[in-house]
C-alpha cells in the first residue's frame, strides 16, 4: 500500500506539470516514485490497471462522505448534505488531475470504462435504496422514480465536479458544494408532503 501511494503521488505529480495521461510513459513514472520497472510491473501490469489502482486509492474519502451523508438521519435539512458535498469537492481537489485523467480515459478505454461505470453504479444503488426507503416512509413524494432519481443525482454530481475543475469557472468550492448540495435536497424532499 505505501508503494501504491508513493506512485499515486508520482502519476499526480506528473499530470499536475501538465503532461496527459496518455503521454505518461511507465518509465517515467516508476523512475518519479523510485521504483524499478520490474518492481512497478509486478503491480500494474499495464497503464490501464494502474490508473484504476489510483482511482480506487484516490476515491475512497470522496465517495466516503457522500455515502455517509445518504446512510445518515436526513433531518438536518440541506446542512447534512452541504457538508457531505464539500468533502467530495475537497477530495476531487486533492486528486483533480487522476480524476479528470480517469475521466477522459474512461471515454475510450473499456476497461477503465467498466471500473468507472461500476464504482459509480453502485453509488447509485446506494442512493437509490435510500430514496426507496425514503419513499415507503412518507418522507419524499410519492412519485418520486427512485431508480430514475438516483441516476440523475449521480451524474449530476459527477459531471459538476469534472466540469468545475475541468476549467476555471471562477465559482469557489463553498459556493459549489452550498449549490450542489441545494439542488439534491429539492430534488430528493422539495416536492414531499409536510410531515405533521
Amino acid at each position: 500500500m505505501e508503494f501504491e501511494r508513493r506512485v499515486l503521488g508520482a502519476v499526480e505529480d506528473l499530470l499536475a506539470e501538465g503532461t496527459p495521461y496518455t503521454e505518461l510513459a511507465v518509465q517515467k513514472i516508476a523512475t518519479a516514485s523510485g521504483a524499478a520497472r520490474s518492481t512497478f510491473y509486478r503491480y500494474f501490469p499495464d497503464k490501464s490497471s494502474l490508473l484504476i489502482r489510483m482511482a480506487e486509492l484516490a476515491t475512497v474519502d470522496l465517495f466516503g462522505a457522500a455515502e455517509m451523508w445518504w446512510r445518515a438521519d436526513h433531518t438536518d435539512r440541506q446542512a447534512g448534505v452541504v457538508a457531505a458535498i464539500g468533502a467530495m469537492i475537497g477530495g476531487f481537489r486533492a486528486h483533480r488531475y487522476l480524476l479528470l485523467a480517469l475521466s477522459e480515459v474512461s471515454a475510450y478505454d473499456r476497461a477503465v470504462a467498466h471500473y468507472w461505470r461500476t464504482r459509480v453504479a453502485g453509488f447509485a444503488e446506494l442512493v437509490h435504496a435510500r430514496l426507496e426507503a425514503e419513499r415507503a416512509a412518507g418522507r419524499v413524494a410519492a412519485h418520486l422514480d427512485s431508480a430514475a432519481t438516483a441516476l440523475v443525482l449521480t451524474s449530476m454530481v459527477e459531471r459538476t465536479l469534472t466540469v468545475a475543475f475541468s476549467a476555471d469557472t471562477g465559482i469557489g468550492d463553498e459556493e459549489l458544494a452550498a449549490s450542489l448540495g441545494r439542488a439534491i435536497w429539492l430534488v430528493v424532499y422539495g416536492d414531499a408532503e409536510p410531515v405533521g
